[in-house]
């Protein structure tokens, strides 16, 4: 599989994953993941592969929270706190989208 192949697999099973979401959330992710998508259409080798990798990360996480009838359990048992580390590696844009997410997610 060339990259833009691979690309669209991983596309296409994130927003298939996300139908075992309930209502809300899948909206909220769906568009999340369209709009991150878009973003890194013509980004370079180097933000393309460390883009592949979290996705792909994000992805097996959720297919694992969702497991096997692809519905998941109590509304907390969706997702994982962010580390502090992990927030060190963030741009002030990210932070702050971050926090809409947050935002959206408690409606």
């Amino acid at each position: 599989m060339n990259h833009v192949q691979k690309v669209r697999v991983l596309y296409k099973t994130i927003l298939r994953l996300h139908r075992g979401l309930p209502e809300g959330l899948q909206e909220l992710g769906n568009n999340y993941v369209k709009d991150e998508f878009k973003r890194h259409k013509n980004c370079s080798p180097t933000e393309s592969q460390k883009f592949m990798s979290e996705w792909a990360g994000y992805a097996i996480n959720l297919a694992q929270q969702l497991g096997l009838r692809g519905k998941p359990g109590p509304i907390g048992m969706i997702g994982e706190d962010l580390t502090e580390r992990q927030l060190t590696h963030f741009r002030d844009e990210q932070i702050a989208q971050l926090y809409e997410l947050l935002q959206e997610a408690k409606r």
